[in-house]
């Protein structure tokens, strides 16, 4: 019962709180710009299933809760019908309808009878959303901690890397990687990561002189606390780690969301680059984490925030902070995810209000129901593989094969 219990702690209570957070807000982001632009909503509800609560608002609105809290999602008035992918004949069957019933005036209300650019504008939302919950979490927690800062300044050069092979030495400070400005030895780390084999551009301050070093990252198999094992692009380089070289800094509001902002920017272009790289072949696919990887990740984030912690409230209060740092992280893979031209996905949807825009009528119902099941079979796979490659990663299979041997 104990090591259950401690699962649960650990693993599964945090996983799910870090993905109720970050799906709750995106969907709220396409429920309050649907009540900004006078939606008719039928209902808003976090987890899927059937229902554990459920109330209604003055303005009708029926609030949820699912048993399965791994999601959610809004409902819009018509949404429970086929014209929830609807063509120019669905929508005049709908309007029909509404006014046989007595219902004309609210057909302006209709989500599938606004303009495009309302639709789209709703639909955008949610990973709007997502990015601005990331800006907001990396804000605050720089606002109510500031952050202990690496400069960039090398103190090793390891023989025979990359590094040593581009001339890099001692004493250098990086200001500048792949075009980014480096402030900090993190911004190297972040670039360094995800460019291995990829010929990459360096500025370094060499004695109050400017230098530019070219260096291709090399790939190395590595044991990370939280990430696990996995292969990353190295360069060969160590900072000075001494209690010395760390610098505290302390952030206002105003600094505090450019911060946030620049930090969310950076992860976002961070992510697109890396899943270029995947769908190219430069990475493996192996490395694409699923359900449960990011359950894994998340238990150990926890863990790691209450390593010598002192007492119960510190101890949450340091694993509050890591998977608050999680959350955003995860905050912007969904927003971008989301915007991808996929049907089933925001972005898919934005591409149809684009087509509808410009042949000045909707897709068909049949395209786009066709669509949907082919949108729906490519993220069903993909969350298929990546499942797959956490049990790998976990070693499922070597614990089953050790069973029946």
């Amino acid at each position: 019962m104990i090591p259950f219990l401690q699962t649960a702690l650990l693993y599964v209570i945090p996983f799910l709180l870090v993905l109720g957070v970050v799906v709750t807000v995106h969907e709220l982001g396409h429920f309050l710009a649907a009540k900004a632009l006078g939606t008719k909503i039928d209902r808003f509800s976090i987890g899927f299933g059937r229902a554990i609560a459920s109330w209604k608002d003055k303005g009708g609105v029926e609030w949820r809760l699912g048993w399965l809290p791994i999601g959610g999602y809004v409902r819009f008035a018509g949404d429970e019908n086929a014209a929830s992918i609807p063509d120019a004949e669905d929508l005049a069957d709908m309007r029909r309808e509404l006014v046989a019933q007595g219902r004309g005036p609210e057909i302006a209300r209709y989500f599938h009878f606004k303009p495009i650019w309302q639709r789209a504008t709703i639909v955008a939302a949610g990973p709007i959303a997502n990015f601005l919950l990331a800006i907001a979490i990396f804000a605050a927690l720089l606002m109510s901690f500031g952050e202990w800062v690496l400069p960039a300044r090398i103190a090793v050069v390891e023989p025979d890397t990359p590094a040593a092979a581009a001339g890099f030495r001692p004493g250098d400070l990086i200001v500048q990687a792949a075009g980014r400005p480096v402030t900090r030895f993190d911004d190297i780390r972040e670039v360094v990561t995800v460019r291995a084999n990829v010929p990459t551009e360096f500025v370094v301050d060499r004695g109050g002189q400017r230098v530019t070093l070219n260096a291709t990252p090399a790939w190395r198999t590595t044991d990370d606390p939280v990430a696990g094992r996995q292969r990353i692009g190295t360069l060969g380089i160590r900072p000075a780690q001494g209690r010395d070289d760390f610098v505290q800094v302390h952030y206002g509001p105003i600094e505090a969301v450019v911060r946030g902002t620049d930090r969310t920017w950076r992860t976002l272009q961070t992510t697109i680059y890396y899943l270029g790289r995947m769908i190219t072949g430069q990475v493996h696919a192996d490395e694409l984490r699923g359900p449960l990887g990011i359950a894994t990740v998340t238990g150990k984030v926890a863990a790691l925030g209450a390593e010598g912690s002192d007492g119960l409230g510190d101890m949450l209060l340091r694993s509050g902070v890591n998977l608050l740092q999680l959350a955003a992280l995860i905050s912007v893979s969904i927003g971008f995810m989301n915007l991808l031209p996929v049907p089933v996905l925001d972005g898919g949807h934005l591409m149809f209000y684009a087509y509808e825009a410009v042949a000045r009528r909707p897709l068909a119902a049949k395209v786009q129901a066709a669509g949907y099941r082919v949108g729906l079979a490519l993220v069903l796979g993909l969350m298929l593989f990546a499942t797959w490659n956490d049990l790998q990663r976990l070693r499922v299979f070597n614990l089953f094969g050790g069973l029946f041997s």
